[in-house]
């Protein structure tokens, strides 16, 4: 009876990675989510959606090299000890991960260019561009000048419509 439990022990001890992975990265980060949505605190909605990004990014690149990191004979150790440092509150690794290398990438994505190419104006940074023409336009010409612009604009609008039962 002693060495059963001293073999499933030893599979316990040699699986770690494989059972306490499921646990740190999914199991305790949902339940940790699902309070802190029924919260009315902020900070731990942060935490919790900064982990489920940077697991996210995590699961990509292990998905993108598969291959490469088969051959890294520590990596599920490696992980799992990555993860905790992201899920433990004590540590604020997801906060800290998320604030000085997920952020930066996404707020000014023109300080980090991993490409080396020059970026274009992205469409997307200011979605507000035809308030910002139309605020330019009554600064040079004056409200009213804006107003006959678009009173001609409904004109030319309404005058090449053609009658569907002429």
């Amino acid at each position: 009876m002693g060495s059963g439990a001293g073999n499933f022990l030893k599979v316990i001890l040699k699986n770690f990675d494989i059972l306490a992975g499921p646990v740190v990265s999914l199991v305790y980060p949902l339940y940790a989510s699902v309070r802190a949505i029924e919260t009315k605190s902020p900070v731990d909605d942060q935490q919790w959606l900064t982990y489920w990004v940077l697991y996210s990014l995590i699961t990509l690149i292990e998905l993108t090299f598969a291959k490469v990191i088969e051959w890294i004979p520590i990596w599920s150790y490696a992980k799992l000890i990555f993860t905790c440092w992201l899920v433990i509150p004590y540590f604020s690794g997801a906060a800290y991960v998320y604030e000085h290398y997920v952020r930066p990438f996404f707020v000014n994505p023109q300080t980090i260019n991993i490409w080396y190419l020059p970026r274009k104006k992205d469409v997307f940074s200011q979605p507000d561009d035809i308030l910002t023409a139309a605020e330019q336009y009554i600064q040079e010409n004056g409200t009213g000048a804006f107003e006959k612009l678009i009173h001609r604009a409904d004109k030319s609008k309404y005058a090449n419509k053609t009658p569907v039962f002429a």
